[in-house]
């Protein structure tokens, strides 16, 4: 009770506030769901929280669905959508993110790296060490109607990639969840956010229908989609000065969306 309390507090300054209007499909980024105690790149929400900031999304009359649902809804049909999107294909999404949106009538996208299957997050320097979904893990993703997208296979930083790999990160990781999954995948996210010109034509030749970037800059197109990244620090006011923020958003000057365009988080870029 005092947790919902709480929670009505956080939320009230904001209760007259309406989001501002949106040019672009408005979509939030999370990642991992679990203890976020230990989170050097602030990109860990706990249960508890995600449970709130969904609530704040219904008291917006907003629903949260997956990237390629929110497309399909149009301008018109997305007034009362939101997508949500998460990240790198953390095991813990289907015991602690799953129950929530299940809970709230929500749908989301979930970008895999499926050439990791039940590893770890090894491009994390700092830490620490969380397990990935298995392949196994992906199919009852994908069965639980959530919809599954590729991160590339490994996390790699694709503007660094000679042209074959690019393809195998791109087009290889395509194949495999279509084979996962039973359907080839219409979502790619670019992993750490990294992308340029040559890395958002070979999403768009590897068949995907749309790509997920975070501040794509004068990229900005179906296959460099902006996002709002979440963090456990997210309530209320927060959740809708982030929201008039992606309304009045512009696109960024020469440079931004390239590989110096790095999300800024706690801890640093990673």
């Amino acid at each position: 009770m005092a947790a919902e309390s709480s929670a009505h507090c956080a939320d009230a300054p904001s209760s007259r506030l309406r989001p501002h209007t949106r040019r672009q499909p408005w979509i939030l980024t999370y990642h991992s769901v679990t203890d976020p105690s230990d989170d050097p790149y602030g990109i860990t929400v706990s249960p508890e929280r995600l449970d709130e900031q969904l609530s704040w999304l219904r008291s917006r009359r907003l629903t949260g669905v997956g990237v390629s649902e929110l497309l399909r809804a149009g301008a018109p049909g997305r007034r009362g959508l939101v997508g949500l999107t998460f990240d790198d294909g953390y095991a813990d999404f289907l015991d602690e993110a799953l129950p929530v949106l299940r809970k709230h009538g929500c749908r989301a996208t979930v970008f895999v790296l499926p050439g990791r299957p039940g590893g770890v997050n090894e491009w994390d320097p700092l830490g620490p060490r969380k397990p990935l979904l298995s392949h196994d893990d992906i199919r009852r993703v994908a069965a639980e109607g959530m919809e599954v997208g590729s991160h590339g296979l490994y996390h790699q930083d694709l503007t660094a990639l000679p042209d074959e790999e690019l393809r195998r990160e791109t087009a290889g990781s395509r194949e495999l969840i279509g084979d996962l999954t039973g359907s080839l995948p219409e979502g790619f996210c670019y992993p750490y956010g990294f992308l340029d010109r040559r890395v958002t034509r070979a999403a768009r030749q590897a068949g995907y229908g749309y790509a997920c970037a975070l501040t794509p800059g004068p990229l900005l197109s179906r296959f460099a989609l902006p996002r709002t990244h979440i963090s456990q620090a997210d309530r209320g006011v927060r959740l809708w000065a982030k929201d008039l923020r992606h309304g009045l958003r512009q696109v960024a000057g020469p440079g931004a969306g390239s590989r110096n365009a790095v999300p800024v988080r706690a801890g640093g870029p990673r």
